[in-house]
């Protein structure tokens, strides 16, 4: 049987393109079955030894999914990976690039470790959302890193009751909430004040985003834990974003409800702590002024 990857890139940059073709090539005289999609396929000039797919069925059946680009591109190629359980590895060109695997400089031995099979696969925790009106539901979501219900109006706060588990917990005045993933810990979440989880640590996160509230602290609940974000019926309307990628209006008086969903399955190759990672990517100062 024929392996197949498919590759997704980060297309507009002369040195992504580059090692975009390369990884092709690499894979295609290993006797896998290159997919990409057309309008990056197109951008790339790639060669015959690519076949061109659309993004319904572009994961399907293959073996995995490599990722060029930084962490939009890795969340990107997420929806096309997700449905069809095919794992992703990430190598990164953007700038942090806390979602991907491994460096540029160590593409060669990636690919290697793709065609030898020397890889090993975890899985990340996802959110499921559904947005309700009037206790009908009127859209659904999902998000790897964060599903993000904000304020749409910069000018008014978003008044908000937030509940675990069916069970009300308290009511906010704020610029938003968010239920974050371990995974998505070290993304918005972290930006706006919450804690950094382990990857492995099964978790969910609900950080309030600039709350007026005497109790507004970040909670970190158990995986299996429901969160309900009501929408106060005499506030203002809010926005539902996942992941920065996927959205949907909430009026005053809807309601968010956030799930554990069906896991994101990850490639690592190159295997190290996360504490080593975390610095790395951070820069923090382990070595301090008293050594």
């Amino acid at each position: 049987m024929t392996r197949a990857a498919l590759l997704v890139t980060h297309t507009g940059r002369a040195d992504i393109s580059e090692l975009s073709r390369e990884v092709a090539r690499r894979l295609g005289a290993a006797g896998f079955q290159v997919r990409m999609l057309a309008e990056e396929a197109k951008d790339l000039d790639v060669g015959p030894e690519v076949r061109v797919v659309d993004s319904e069925t572009a994961a399907a059946d293959a073996e995995i999914v490599l990722v060029l680009g930084g962490d939009g591109s890795f969340l990107r190629a997420a929806e096309l990976a997700r449905p069809a359980g095919t794992p992703l590895l990430g190598v990164n060109v953007g700038h942090v690039g806390f979602l991907a695997e491994t460096e540029p400089e160590a593409l060669a031995d990636t690919v290697q470790h793709v065609v030898d099979r020397r890889y090993a696969v975890e899985e990340r925790l996802t959110v499921d959302v559904t947005v309700s009106v009037d206790g009908e539901p009127v859209a659904y979501g999902w998000a790897l890193n964060e599903a993000a219900v904000e304020k749409v109006n910069r000018e008014r706060m978003l008044d908000v009751v937030v509940e675990i588990d069916d069970r009300p917990l308290t009511s906010l005045g704020c610029d938003g909430v968010l239920c974050a993933t371990p995974t998505g810990s070290t993304a918005y979440a972290f930006s706006t004040g919450g804690p950094v989880v382990w990857p492995e640590v099964e978790a969910l996160l609900v950080v309030p985003i600039s709350a007026h509230a005497l109790f507004a602290r970040p909670l970190v609940i158990g995986p299996d834990s429901s969160i309900g974000i009501d929408v106060l019926r005499r506030g203002h309307d809010g926005v539902l974003s996942c992941d920065g990628r996927r959205g949907a209006a909430v009026p005053a008086g809807g309601r968010v409800e956030v799930r554990r969903g069906a896991p994101v399955r990850v490639v690592r190759v190159h295997p190290r702590p996360f504490t080593d990672r975390l610095v790395a990517k951070f820069q923090l100062p382990v070595q301090g002024f008293r050594r």
